[in-house]
């Protein structure tokens, strides 16, 4: 199982996220966790997006993609994974399609979790306030001026993907402003509508052997009986075209009528003699 989580930053996808993890057994893929992972260990994808992302900014394509194609080669992504927060553009989202044909994968749906911007802030702003009291550090980027800037990339960059995906069919929207727990059960159900069917193309495919229409229609198609019945009459049509053959001798004899009308003349003959 394959899925994608779409929604803006704080939208709850990452909840979200661990409900599917728990629920179908498959692995988290956040490129958010990755990226800061990166940063931290200061390697150079990390040391190239970390500027980005203490802006506000999203990290160059061609970062992320190099990021994601190798984490979903990693075993635990064997079964599955749910993808948090890739891909953020079309670009990227074309990119994956291409590493997942190449492996001969596709998406199973692609789930939107829809929120309000503004009550989002308030949210964000509201979960801050929640870590600063337990005592957690506070991420670059857990900031209501930095969420803003997060949200307009989103609107611009990223809202594009709702269409993308939409057209091909995979594309499932639900109201993220709800309770968790109603979130969770939208998701759920919004699995189950999708009925993975940016996979049926392949089932479709293995499938059209299974449906009788299809398997009746090479049937019809063999036209081996027909064949056979034309070439039976063929016996008996050489047949009627032998029958006047013979007749010709049979005609032929019986011109001998004549030759016994010149034995009469003889006989004639003689008697005259």
């Amino acid at each position: 199982m394959r899925i994608i989580l779409l929604g803006p930053p704080g939208a709850g996808k990452g909840t979200q996220a661990k409900e599917l993890v728990s629920k179908y057994g498959i692995v988290q893929l956040s490129t958010g966790d990755m990226l800061r992972a990166a940063v931290a260990a200061g390697t150079p994808i990390g040391l190239k997006a970390k500027d980005n992302m203490a802006r506000g900014e999203l990290v160059p394509d061609d970062v992320v993609v190099g990021i994601v194609a190798d984490r979903i080669e990693q075993a635990d992504a064997k079964r599955g994974f749910i993808l948090d927060g890739f891909p953020r553009t079309v670009p990227q989202a074309e990119a994956l399609d291409k590493i997942l044909a190449k492996k001969g994968l596709r998406l199973d749906a692609v789930v939107e979790i829809k929120v309000d911007p503004d009550i989002l802030v308030r949210r964000i702003e509201s979960r801050v306030e929640q870590m600063k009291l337990r005592g957690e550090a506070l991420r670059p980027d857990d900031n209501p001026e930095i969420l803003k800037q997060r949200l307009a990339a989103y609107e611009t960059q990223t809202a594009p993907l709702v269409h993308y995906y939409r057209g091909k069919g995979a594309l499932r929207t639900i109201d993220g402003m709800a309770p968790i727990s109603d979130v969770s059960a939208a998701v759920g159900r919004a699995l189950a509508d999708a009925a993975f069917r940016p996979i049926p193309p392949r089932k479709v495919s293995s499938g059209g052997k299974a449906p009788s229409g299809k398997a009746a229609a090479p049937k019809k198609a063999v036209g081996k009986r027909p064949a056979k019945a034309k070439a039976a009459p063929r016996p008996t049509k050489a047949g009627a075209g032998r029958k006047p053959a013979k007749a010709a001798p049979r005609r032929a004899v019986k011109a001998r009528p004549k030759g016994g009308k010149s034995t009469k003349a003889a006989r004639a003959r003689r008697l005259t003699k």
